[in-house]
Parts: structure tokens; C-alpha cells; sequence
């Protein structure tokens, strides 16, 4: 990290641990940990699901899917173009802030899959006929509609207008059924709640992603919603008093008061050993990486740059490798894989923290 010293770089990336729940004081349930985090990503549900868990005390896969199932917790494209799990009471807020933003920027892929106003209205009205007869539809069976109806000529042009419905507020994934999460109209599935005054919303967004993603810069902020900077700063000041400053080498952070108090509650968990899904909001909730990701390095996490990132190792909150699952059943083992070469300590957790991922 520039300007950052190798001391200070390790220690935000302890406090992020803390701050993101991963060791020390966990949250209640799925529900909470989603809401502390605002929104995490979820392109990868199973992947999601365990970020979800390895924060809440329980640390149970069953209590994410029952939050799904209770309405708590709904998957959308909020923000970035990406698949995320957010807290479905915000739903509406958020895209408020960020749906007109995405739909814009998207625009070209519309055009280019033949997708337009006119289709997308279609695709809308076919889709809540179907839902208001079965109240939700799984991803092949609303394809399978969009087909039967005309609306849709293949996958791609599907995914364009599910995409689109989906930023528009009009639908999002929630319960699930047979192992996959269905399709629902977010009018029937969410209680409709007035939207808060964009700039209050704005506001409370910047706090609650510095409180639980902390130390972390406007930047960071800026490239993890994609809002703009100008209003991104004017939140900032008006959330300042909840949050604490800290200049490091020129570069100002941001975090929760207690950020620091909650990594000392962490005790030794914070300089040991954590297998994270490759998705997980301790990289990808940041546009800065180096704080936990060394850059001479980045290319191992995501190899080729391709966006499909590797499940990581982390050691005293810093990525030391990649892991991934072999075999199958009770054969079921982790392949992990050292950056240069794992400290004793880490080589010999591996096994215990393989056996106690949710």
C-alpha cells in the first residue's frame, strides 16, 4: 500500500478482520451479519452462504438459507453489475441510490442483446402473471415462460432483461426450493417501507459500510457502490461524528470508534489462521487490496485477471495462499496452496480450519 508502512498495512487489515466480524465478537444470526455488512457479495451463493456463517456465532449454512426463506435476506444486483445478498428492508433504498446509475452504465449490453423499453415491459408483465399464479419461479422456469411467450430468443438476451428487472426493483431472488433459490416479485416478498431522503440514505450507507468494513478510504467506498465521489464526500461529513479518522501516510481511513476495541476482545484469533470463500468482502469489499493482499501476488487470487477469485488463506490478516476442496464425500480434503511457503503454524491449522468451515 503506498504510504503505508509494513506495520500499518498489517494492522488495518486486523482491524478489518475485527470490523467484518471474522474473529472476535460475532453477530446473532445471518440476518444480522448481512445487515452489519450492508450487502456482500453473492455471485457464488454457496461461497456467499459460508461468508455469511463464518460471522455469525452459530456459524451455520441452515441459518442463512432460513433467512432467505423468511424474507430477511434477498439476492439482487444492487450495485457494480454483481450479484450480492443485502437485507431485503433495503432493498428499495438502495437501488434508489444506485439502480438508475447501473441501468445507464449497462445500457449498451441492452442494446446489443436486442433488448429494449418495449421487451422489457413485455418480459415484466409476463413475468408477474406467472408469479402472481405461483408466487415464485425458479431461473429455468421464468426462461422457460420468456420462451414460450416470445419474449426472450436465448440465454443471454434472458439474463439482460432478468438483470434489468431485477435493478428495477421489480423482482430479485429469494426462498428457496429443491436446492435453488427462486424468483419473486419484491412487491409481494418485501414490505414496502417509505425511501429515506436520498442524501439521509447516502449518509447512512457511508456509516454502516466504515463500521463494518473499516478502515477503509472514500475511495474504497466509492468503487464498492460506484456512486460518485462528489456526494460520497458530502455523506461522509455528515456521518463524521460516528465514525473515527486515521491518517496513515498521507491517506485518510475510516472506521467504527470501537473497531480497535473490538480486534483487542479478538485476542490471539486475530494473528491466526482463516480459510475464506474467494469472494468474500475482507478482498472484494475494497478497491485498495494491499492492506491483506500483497500485489506481487494478486495474480495468484485471481489468476489471469479473469474476476474468479480463489478461495484464500489468511495468517494474522494477511492472504498467505489459495485453497480449494478435492474429492468428494468423507474423501473430501483441501488442496491448499502457499504463495511462497506456509508458516508451521499455518500448515498445521489448515486441517482443523477445513474441518470447521460451516
Amino acid at each position: 500500500m503506498s504510504g503505508a508502512t509494513a506495520a500499518q498495512s498489517r494492522e488495518i487489515a486486523r482491524l478489518r478482520l475485527a470490523a467484518q466480524r471474522l474473529v472476535g465478537e460475532g453477530l446473532p444470526d445471518a440476518a444480522s451479519a448481512v445487515r452489519h455488512m450492508s450487502a456482500m457479495q453473492g455471485q457464488d451463493l454457496p461461497g456467499a452462504m459460508t461468508s455469511v456463517a463464518l460471522r455469525v456465532d452459530g456459524r451455520s449454512r441452515q441459518d442463512v438459507v432460513d433467512a432467505m426463506n423468511a424474507g430477511g435476506i434477498v439476492r439482487t444486483w444492487p450495485m457494480r453489475g454483481t450479484l450480492h445478498l443485502i437485507p431485503a428492508e433495503d432493498l428499495g433504498w438502495i437501488l434508489s441510490l444506485t439502480g438508475e446509475r447501473t441501468l445507464r452504465a449497462t445500457a449498451r449490453n441492452r442494446e446489443l442483446r436486442g433488448v429494449d423499453d418495449a421487451l422489457v415491459d413485455r418480459a415484466r408483465m409476463t413475468a408477474f402473471e406467472a408469479l402472481a399464479e405461483r408466487g415464485a419461479l425458479s431461473r429455468d422456469e421464468l426462461m422457460a415462460l420468456w420462451t414460450e411467450a416470445g419474449v426472450m430468443s436465448d440465454g443471454g438476451q434472458g439474463y439482460r432483461l432478468l438483470f434489468t428487472l431485477a435493478v428495477g426493483g421489480d423482482v430479485c431472488f429469494g426462498p428457496f426450493e429443491d436446492g435453488g433459490q427462486r424468483i419473486v416479485a419484491v412487491a409481494d416478498w418485501i414490505r414496502t417501507t417509505p425511501l429515506p431522503d436520498p442524501d439521509e440514505a447516502l449518509a447512512q450507507w457511508v456509516l454502516r459500510y466504515f463500521r463494518s468494513h473499516g478502515p477503509a478510504t472514500v475511495r474504497d467506498f466509492a468503487w464498492w457502490t460506484k456512486l460518485p465521489l462528489s456526494a460520497i464526500r458530502a455523506a461522509v461529513a455528515e456521518a463524521a461524528d460516528g465514525l473515527e479518522a486515521w491518517a496513515v501516510g498521507g491517506t485518510e481511513y475510516l472506521m467504527a470508534p470501537e473497531t480497535p476495541e473490538l480486534l483487542a476482545g479478538a485476542g490471539r484469533a486475530a494473528g491466526g489462521t482463516l480459510l475464506l470463500p474467494g469472494f468474500d468482502e475482507f478482498l472484494l469489499g475494497y478497491g485498495e487490496r494491499g492492506a491483506a493482499l500483497p500485489d506481487e501476488h494478486a495474480g495468484k487470487v485471481v489468476p489471469g485477471n479473469n474476476g474468479m477469485f480463489r478461495g484464500t488463506v489468511v495468517s494474522g490478516g494477511r492472504v498467505v495462499g489459495t485453497w480449494k476442496r478435492k474429492g468428494s464425500g468423507r474423501a473430501v480434503r483441501i488442496d491448499a496452496e502457499p504463495f511462497t511457503s506456509f508458516a508451521k503454524a499455518v500448515a498445521t491449522a489448515l486441517p482443523r480450519r477445513f474441518a470447521a468451515l460451516p
